[in-house]
């Protein structure tokens, strides 16, 4: 039977005993999948060679005891996949974070193909964990006794696993590198809910679209943000976007065409009215108000920083053969991409450039800096 933390009390004497321990386990569970605003909506904790509790942030008013814990040095966090719980406990709780230990950020270190959570602990300590309840709606009470069970199951097996990947990490020479990836996963900023009339253009299709069928597009967005708010549901539950953008493509003329269009979703079929006076709006907006896609920047690139990026291609697609590793490990895109601008010509320089961290440096600086200069 999962042991619950609801009260102020049990909560203190939580993290009484987790402050006892090593090493705790740390997962959570929110509900973007069923409302507009996502929040935490459990807490789950493990503590080395102890028990596991659901820490219920829906009925603590104050979950601030469990902020020295996160913030001890000396207490080392396991988390698997852990960018999002760090930012998303941030965002609602203000948290910090010191010593984590990430098991999927390990496994990608060592070349593992595999590595969910469900992959790991099946390859890695011989069982299977059930991943049913992974869309749940997390915000609702009671749970029932299978969500509990899965829940307790994404931090029951998170010591184990750290154990395994830290000898790993040894062995292979890279416990360095999980350490500097560890720390900058510590350091990520709270989650936030992007909004603004432009959030239209993240929908894909959108800049293939002319700039008066963008102007409607925008406002048949805003359309869906605005009832996706009231109604306290995630926006592509009211309309998927790529119907967004047919319409906005179409551009439809009378309300029978864009209740044909909604017709897979009744409720917002029902608001058809609606959706064609969008369209109306956008249609209707001078051509000086119609949506000006944001100026690039970055300048364009030269001749010679282009070649930089063909080099840095080449000299990545065969390290990660020759190490086993993805090329997202090796040298994320956007990474490769600052190096090239920079073009440096030293250790110090390759070593000054965002997010290179030290360990490639040690591990590839050189080889670097000659894939550079060829």
């Amino acid at each position: 039977m999962a042991t619950w933390i609801r009260t102020e009390a049990q909560l203190d004497d939580l993290v009484d005993e987790l402050s006892r321990v090593r090493a705790i386990g740390l997962d959570t569970e929110a509900d973007s999948l069923h409302h507009y605003t996502e929040k935490v909506c459990l807490i789950q904790v493990s503590a080395h060679g102890g028990g596991s509790w659901l820490v219920d942030p829906l009925a603590l008013p104050d979950l601030t005891p469990l902020a020295p814990l996160l913030a001890d040095p000396s207490i080392v966090k396991v988390v698997h996949g852990g960018e999002n719980d760090v930012m998303s406990l941030r965002r609602d709780f203000g948290f910090g974070f010191e010593t984590l230990f990430d098991t999927a950020i390990a496994a990608r270190l060592l070349g593992d193909r595999e590595v969910g959570l469900q992959a790991l602990v099946r390859n890695e300590l011989g069982l299977e964990l059930d991943k049913g309840s992974q869309r749940d709606d997390w915000s609702r009470r009671p749970l029932t006794a299978k969500q509990e069970a899965y829940a307790l199951g994404d931090v029951a097996h998170l010591m184990a696993l750290a154990t395994r990947l830290t000898a790993r990490l040894a062995a292979a020479g890279r416990t360095e590198w999980a350490r500097e990836e560890f720390a900058a996963l510590a350091e990520l900023p709270p989650a936030e809910k992007r909004s603004g009339p432009d959030e239209f253009r993240r929908i894909k299709g959108s800049s293939a679209l002319s700039p008066r069928k963008q102007a409607v597009l925008r406002e048949l967005h805003q359309w869906r943000e605005a009832r996706a708010a009231e109604a306290d549901r995630p926006p592509f539950k009211i309309v998927g976007s790529e119907v967004l953008l047919a319409l906005a493509d179409a551009l439809p003329e009378h309300l029978d065409e864009v209740e044909r269009v909604l017709a897979r979703y009744p409720r917002a079929a029902r608001e058809a009215d609606l959706v064609l006076d969008a369209i109306e709006r956008g249609l209707d907006l001078p051509d000086n108000e119609l949506p000006v896609k944001p100026r690039n920047e970055r300048p364009r690139r030269s001749q010679a920083t282009l070649e930089r990026v063909d080099a840095l291609r080449a000299w990545r697609v065969a390290e990660a053969e020759r190490s086993g590793l993805d090329v997202s490990i090796v040298m994320p895109q956007r990474l490769l991409e600052r190096i090239a601008d920079a073009g440096p010509e030293t250790l110090d320089e390759l070593a000054a450039v965002d997010g290179v961290r030290r360990w490639r440096v040690s591990a590839w600086g050189p080889a670097l800096l000659t894939a550079l200069d060829a």
